[in-house]
């Protein structure tokens, strides 16, 4: 993938980042849709990276589809999609721990606790969900 071979934890330099746009450019060809394209990507980098540990790599290939053409007008509902996909995988990531002690009583009690607030702070990454 062209972001894991061009985006680092630390900037580019400017012979790196002519070569991720190049090489975005020739992906996205002469598509008319390609700066929208290039939008999403960039805003769900970011979405979804915000708060990890690599949310620098998320941000430093979100510039690079900007540089290469990326609709910025686009880039922040895109942004919040990322998030809400961010959301729904831990929610699942969740599920599947929990679940499967629902099933054994014995062992319950904490995972529930720890469940509950889980779920509770996945639900405050889904902005304007609950009212």
């Amino acid at each position: 993938m062209v972001f894991q071979r061009h985006s680092h934890w630390r900037d580019p330099t400017e012979a790196e980042t002519a070569a991720a746009v190049a090489e975005l450019r020739e992906i996205i060809g002469n598509r008319p849709d390609g700066p929208a394209l290039l939008a999403e990507v960039a805003g769900i980098l970011i979405g979804a990276r915000e708060g990890e540990l690599d949310e620098a790599k998320g941000k430093a290939a979100a510039r690079l589809c900007i540089a290469a053409g990326a609709d910025e007008t686009l880039i922040p509902q895109w942004i919040q999609q990322g998030r809400r996909r961010r959301a729904m995988a831990l929610l699942a990531a969740l599920l599947g721990t929990v679940l499967p002690a629902i099933r054994r009583p014995g062992r319950l009690a904490g995972r529930m606790t720890v469940a509950r607030t889980a779920f509770l702070w996945c639900l405050s990454l889904l902005p304007g969900q609950l009212g």
